[in-house]
C-alpha cells in the first residue's frame, strides 16, 4: 500500500486538535439505490458480520442486496427529515454544539463528524483535517456501550486511513462511556421530564440494539455494558427491578442474538396486562431509524395490537442541554494533557521557523 503525497512540514506551524465524533452512518437519500450502496458497505465490515467471507458474500450479493434495498428505504422515507437522515442532522448538530461548548469553555479545537459507513466518511474527514494542519485528533465514537462490530470498526477505519498517511497526527480513542455518571444522570432527567409531562408508566423498557449472541461467547463485552447501564439508569430513577426490563431489538437473520428480544417483550407485557410502557434507547446517542421507525413506530403498533393501552417513545438526548454537557465533559477528560488551552506565540512560532530555514529546512 503506498503513501498518500503530502505538503512538505512548514516549520513554526502552530500545532492543532481536534474531535471526530463517529456515528454509523446513513444512507444519502431514501432510495433503493442509496440503501444498495450503504448496506453494501455497511454489511461487507468483517467486525459487522462475522461469517466466512465467501459464503456471506453469496448471501449479501445474491440476496440481502437484492431484497432488502427497497424495504429499508420505505422505511427510511417514514422518518427523514429535511436536512437528511435524522442520524445525519442529529450527529451534525451535536458535533456543532460540541464545539462551540467547548469553545466557551476555552479550548482551542476543531469538531467535526463522521460516518463509519456512507458520508462524510472518516478516512476523507482525516485528511480534511490533516491539509488544514490538525496535529493531535481524538477519535469520539458516538456509541456509549462498546461492541466489536462499532467501536472498534471505528478504529480500523482510523487505522486504514493512517497505512497510506505519511505524517500522521497523535491519535486518542474515547471506548466507552455507558457508565459515566453525567451520561447516566442526563438519561434519568430526559425520563424525569417524560414523566412530569405525561405520567409515569407501569413499566419502563430500556431497548439496545441487538447484536448475535455468539458475540458475547467471543468475548464482547456489549451485553454487559448494556446490563451495567440499564441497571444504573433503574439505580437513578429508584426503580424496582418490576418496574424496568432491559431488551435488545434490531435482529437479523435466523441466528441466536441476545435476549430478550424488544418486541416480543412488549407482546407479552401486554398480554399479561400492562396497559402503559415506555420505551427507551439507551444505547443510541442521537435518533435514528432504529428508534424512530422501529420502536417509535413498529413496537408501539405492536405493544397497542397485543391489548396494551398507552405506549410512550422517550428521545435519544439528541441536543438537549444535559446530554451536551455530559458529552462536553467527556471529551474535556480525554483531551487533558493537550495544550487545548494554550495560546500559541505567532513570534515564538516565526523564530522557530526562521531557525530552521537558516538550517536549511525549504518551508
Amino acid at each position: 500500500m503506498s503513501l498518500r503525497a503530502e505538503p512538505l512540514y512548514t516549520h513554526g506551524s502552530a500545532s492543532k486538535t481536534a474531535v471526530v465524533f463517529c456515528n454509523l452512518g446513513t444512507p444519502d437519500a431514501p432510495t433503493a439505490a442509496a440503501l444498495r450502496r450503504y448496506l453494501a458497505q455497511f454489511l461487507s465490515d468483517s467486525r459487522v458480520i462475522e461469517i466466512p467471507k465467501l459464503i456471506w458474500a453469496v448471501i449479501l450479493h445474491g440476496i440481502i442486496l437484492r431484497v432488502r434495498p427497497a424495504k429499508s428505504a420505505a422505511k427510511y422515507a417514514s422518518v427523514w427529515m429535511p436536512g437528511g437522515s435524522p442520524l445525519k442532522v442529529w450527529t451534525d448538530t451535536q458535533a456543532r454544539l460540541l464545539q462551540a461548548s467547548l469553545q466557551q469553555r476555552g479550548h482551542d479545537v476543531t469538531v467535526r463528524y463522521a460516518m463509519r459507513y456512507g458520508n462524510p466518511a472518516i478516512g476523507k474527514t482525516l485528511s480534511e483535517l490533516r491539509a488544514e494542519g490538525v496535529t493531535r485528533v481524538l477519535v469520539l465514537p458516538a456509541y456509549p456501550q462498546y461492541s466489536a462490530a462499532t467501536t472498534a470498526s471505528v478504529v480500523d477505519d482510523v487505522a486504514r486511513w493512517a497505512l497510506q498517511t505519511r505524517h500522521l497526527p497523535e491519535f486518542r480513542f474515547v471506548n466507552r462511556y455507558g457508565d459515566d455518571p453525567q451520561y447516566i444522570e442526563a438519561l434519568a432527567n430526559s425520563v424525569r421530564k417524560h414523566w412530569q409531562a405525561k405520567g409515569r408508566p407501569e413499566r419502563l423498557v430500556m431497548s439496545f440494539h441487538g447484536m448475535p449472541a455468539r458475540t458475547l461467547e467471543l468475548g464482547d463485552p456489549y451485553h454487559c455494558e448494556c446490563l451495567k447501564t440499564g441497571r444504573l439508569l433503574a439505580e437513578a430513577l429508584s426503580l424496582t427491578k418490576q418496574q424496568y426490563s432491559i431488551t435488545f431489538q434490531s435482529r437479523f437473520g435466523r441466528a441466536k442474538w441476545l435476549q430478550p428480544y424488544t418486541e416480543p417483550t412488549l407482546k407479552k407485557l401486554a398480554a399479561e396486562g400492562t396497559t402503559h410502557v415506555d420505551v427507551i434507547c439507551p444505547g443510541f446517542s442521537a435518533d435514528c431509524l432504529e428508534t424512530l421507525e422501529e420502536i417509535s413506530m413498529e413496537a408501539r403498533d405492536a405493544f397497542l395490537a397485543a391489548g396494551g393501552r398507552q405506549f410512550s417513545y422517550i428521545p435519544c438526548l439528541n441536543d438537549s442541554d444535559a446530554g451536551m454537557a455530559a458529552l462536553t465533559a467527556l471529551t474535556e477528560r480525554h483531551l487533558l494533557g493537550w495544550p487545548t488551552q494554550q495560546t500559541q506565540d505567532p513570534q515564538q512560532l516565526q523564530a522557530q521557523r526562521m531557525l530552521a530555514l537558516a538550517a536549511g529546512a525549504s518551508q
